[in-house]
């Protein structure tokens, strides 16, 4: 083979690659007109469970990695202090409603009939030392009786109508019973006992931290005997619902997407596997595209965060994960919100 041959085959060579090189793009072209591409990562949200009391720590009834439901006693504290506390609280309480109801009954008939029988009492012990004053009186003109007797007379029968009277006033109190304003007090006291004992009840309730929410435990931070705080962390939960894949769109691209789209996520752990899910969450603003984020576009280029929220019944997504987003142009946007539930199969 000469030295023209040999170029000759070299240019139509390069010709061919030429060709398919242009062939190949046009398809890709072509492909990328009809779907979108994004890079992201899965992201799920997690909570800090910690307990609302200052107390020993009882007992934790779960392992890292246990799946839990919305509910499930998580853990306990130590509650003896508690339990004596709401049991003081309601002694309180019925101490307060014995009160309000004494009140309430007014008074019995036999404190009406004593009251009766004293006032009549001294009723007639009033018209007694009257008498005798009167008589008293009468004989002071005749020198029969001395001034200082009938002076006397006079101030015991002044004294025994007073305490007639008394004794008439506290026979019409015992009848009208006690003052509205006392039974107005007495019910805001039983009130004000029974919100002590709520409370009480409430703190004894937070000595069981349950769920919130179906998810899977992730750390687990304290250990039976330590002490628990509010502001102290015992477990933390990923929630399995909702699950998405952060992703970053383009600025050119951002007209291609809308929310409720239906979208398509595939991960290199599973690459045979696509999960279904939707656009639900596109940010208003802008940013530049994050260091840890893969694109074939220039790093420097402006994106907007998106959420596209994934249906995983199987489990087999993990924080983190590298996940991969196709969003079809011939899927319209349906309209869902990143409320909507996924099918469970």
């Amino acid at each position: 083979m000469n030295k023209r041959t040999l170029v000759f085959l070299l240019i139509m060579l390069a010709a061919a690659a030429g060709v398919f090189y242009a062939w190949q793009r046009s398809l890709d072209g072509a492909q990328d007109a009809t779907r979108l591409t994004l890079y992201g990562n899965v992201d799920l949200r997690e909570v800090d469970l910690a307990f609302d009391n200052a107390e020993h720590v009882a007992e934790i009834l779960v392992q890292e990695g246990d799946l839990v439901t919305a509910g499930q006693v998580l853990a306990r504290l130590r509650t003896e202090k508690l339990e004596a506390a709401v049991a003081a609280a309601k002694a309180v309480v019925e101490a307060a409603h014995q009160a309000l109801a004494k009140l309430e009954s007014g008074s019995r008939p036999q404190e009406i009939r004593i009251a009766r029988a004293h006032a009549d009492a001294l009723q007639a012990k009033a018209r007694i030392a009257q008498i005798s004053y009167a008589r008293l009186r009468k004989l002071g003109p005749q020198k029969l009786a001395a001034a200082e007797d009938v002076d006397q007379a006079k101030a015991s029968a002044d004294a025994a109508e007073a305490e007639a009277r008394a004794a008439q006033e506290t026979f019409a109190l015992a009848v009208a019973g006690p003052r509205a304003e006392d039974i107005a007090q007495a019910r805001a006291t039983l009130a004000a006992r029974e919100a002590e004992l709520a409370l009480a009840q409430q703190r004894l309730d937070d000595a069981t931290l349950l769920a919130p929410a179906a998810g899977i435990v992730r750390d687990r931070i304290l250990e039976p005997g330590d002490m628990a705080a509010p502001q102290t962390p015992v477990l933390t939960l990923a929630l399995t619902e909702p699950l998405w894949v952060r992703v970053y769109v383009p600025g050119p691209q951002l007209g291609r997407i809308a929310p409720g789209m239906r979208a398509e996520v595939s991960t290199d752990s599973f690459p045979d596997k696509v999960y279904q899910g939707w656009v639900g969450f596109i940010s208003p603003t802008a940013e530049f595209t994050p260091k840890n984020v893969e694109t074939p576009d220039l790093r420097t280029r402006l994106v907007y965060q998106a959420r596209v929220f994934v249906c995983d019944p199987q489990g087999e997504l993990r924080l983190g994960m590298p996940a991969t987003v196709t969003l079809p142009r011939d899927r319209p946007a349906s309209g869902e919100s990143s409320a909507m539930p996924c099918r469970k199969t």
